[in-house]
């Protein structure tokens, strides 16, 4: 069914903009900030999850183990190439990585690219929206539906829009409070 598509659709589209802001930066560690780098390891790009564990021993500080220690200056260098603000430290065994504090101005910079990939979140869920429309007025015009189920179908399409646009803002919310939080 056309509702169905529709809401799995905007599901997508929030579930990614959740999976952008986990790389977003806050006042804490969390693996997300560089689990999706990419390393030259032996040739070919690799997200640097699959090579090293990354894990979080204190609240400001990132460990990245190798799971292959000749990959070591490789993730090293690609880290340096991240630009996080963050240098690693390599004891040759582990890379750890201490995350200073955002000032002032960064969490504001970072506030205002957090809206940004929500507005871009709320312009798909809109677009998907009108393509949802569109799909049920063709059909209507094509017989297969009455006009009152139409009718119907879109008034549940623009439901669906409002709860997902609910969902974005409140995850914006909790995002920039999370950043201003020092």
């Amino acid at each position: 069914m056309v509702i169905d598509e529709i809401k799995g659709k905007m599901d997508k589209s929030v579930e990614h903009l959740k999976d952008e802001l986990r790389g977003i930066r806050t006042g804490r560690a969390s693996p997300a900030l560089v689990e999706n780098i990419r390393v030259d390891y032996y040739g070919s790009p690799t997200p640097l999850l699959q090579l090293a564990q990354i894990s979080v021993p204190e609240a400001r500080m990132l460990a990245v183990k190798p799971f292959d220690q000749g990959a070591l200056p490789a993730i090293e260098k690609a880290l340096l190439k991240a630009n996080l603000g963050m240098t690693p430290n390599s004891d040759g065994k582990v890379l750890r990585l201490a995350l200073p504090a955002l000032s002032e101005e960064q969490r504001k910079k970072l506030a205002v690219r957090v809206k940004e990939l929500a507005e871009k979140t709320r312009v798909s869920l809109r677009n998907i929206r009108r393509e949802g429309r569109k799909q049920i007025e063709q059909s209507q015009k094509d017989g297969d539906l009455s006009e009152d189920i139409a009718h119907d179908l879109i008034d549940e399409v623009q439901e669906h829009l409002k709860e997902h646009e609910k969902g974005v803002d409140q995850i914006l919310a909790d995002k920039t409070k999370e950043i201003m939080t020092i």
